[in-house]
This record gives structure tokens, C-alpha cells and sequence, in this order.
């Protein structure tokens, strides 16, 4: 009977467009992440590349890497940034509505990279809740993504918060 409680409970669901779809039924309250997508800064070649494999922790810089949350395991890795960017819609066009960073290292000689999985998820929720947290960036960084979100989209850059501008540097 224990076994059967178990196997009922609902998973965390991804699913795309309205998640309810007009029904009350099962699903509701799942979350979209269709609006969400994360961009890789690679801080020392100072570019920035949206990877859509990040949101289950299989981009290109991730794959083949065993990672912890001890530094140490990845001494002498190089330096990412992962941002979770969140795009909404109001009457004038769609806009950035959350930014937020999370720290990664990788070190592929060893294999072993750097990254605290509980942080990336939170920030990933933070920029679906419209928050902006990139203080903690280095400002290279910070210009890099700064320039890459404004020459992805200039009106969805023109149309964001002027917090989002302020905290980038521009």
C-alpha cells in the first residue's frame, strides 16, 4: 500500500504553453518554462551563447563533467556563468522580465567541474518571479551580457527595466 501512495504523487512536470489548458485537473499549478532560457557566459573568452541543454544541465560546457560543491575538485577550471533570462509580454512587446547568475567552473582535464545545483535552481526560480540578481558578476561579465541581450533584441533591451540596464552597466 506504501508502494502505491508513492508511485501517485505528482512528479515536477515541464510542459509547454498554458499548463491547465482550461481543465482543473491534473497539472495544475505546473510550471511553464517555455519563456525561460539560459545563457553561458564564458567569462575568459568574454562571450555569451544561449545553450537550451542547460536547463537539464546538458550544455555543451556541462557535458562530461562531474561536478561538486567542493572548489578544490575543480582547481585551475575555467570560470562560466550560467544566466537564467526570463522573457514576458506587456502591451508595448515583450521584454526582459528576470536576469539572474549562477557561478560554474569546469575543469576538463580532470573532468570535474565546480557548481552548487540548490543555487542554480533558486536563480532559475528568481528570474521566473522577475527578479534581477547580477551584482555578484564580475562588470567584463556583466558587459558581455549586457551587449548580448541588447544585440539579441534592442526593443526587448529598450523596453526592460532601467534596473536591468543600471545593474549591467549601461
Amino acid at each position: 500500500m506504501a508502494n502505491e501512495e508513492k508511485s501517485k504523487k505528482m512528479e515536477f512536470t515541464i510542459i509547454k504553453n498554458n499548463p491547465t489548458d482550461g481543465h482543473k485537473g491534473f497539472g495544475i499549478g505546473s510550471l511553464s518554462l517555455e519563456n525561460v532560457s539560459p545563457v553561458i557566459i564564458d567569462i575568459n573568452e568574454k562571450t555569451a551563447e544561449v545553450d537550451i541543454g542547460a536547463m537539464h544541465a546538458r550544455s555543451a560546457v556541462e557535458k562530461g563533467i562531474k561536478f561538486t560543491t567542493d572548489r578544490t575538485d575543480s582547481e585551475g577550471g575555467k570560470p562560466y556563468w550560467l544566466v537564467w533570462v526570463t522573457i514576458e509580454q506587456k502591451p508595448e512587446g515583450a521584454y526582459y522580465a528576470g536576469v539572474t547568475a549562477c557561478e560554474m567552473v569546469v575543469n576538463r582535464e580532470k573532468r570535474r567541474g565546480y557548481k552548487i545545483l540548490a543555487d542554480h535552481v533558486n536563480k532559475m526560480d528568481k528570474s521566473m518571479k522577475r527578479h534581477i540578481i547580477v551584482d555578484h558578476m564580475d562588470a567584463s561579465s556583466k558587459q558581455v551580457l549586457g551587449e548580448f541581450l541588447k544585440n539579441f533584441n534592442e526593443e526587448m533591451w529598450q523596453q526592460s527595466d532601467s534596473i536591468l540596464r543600471k545593474e549591467l552597466g549601461f
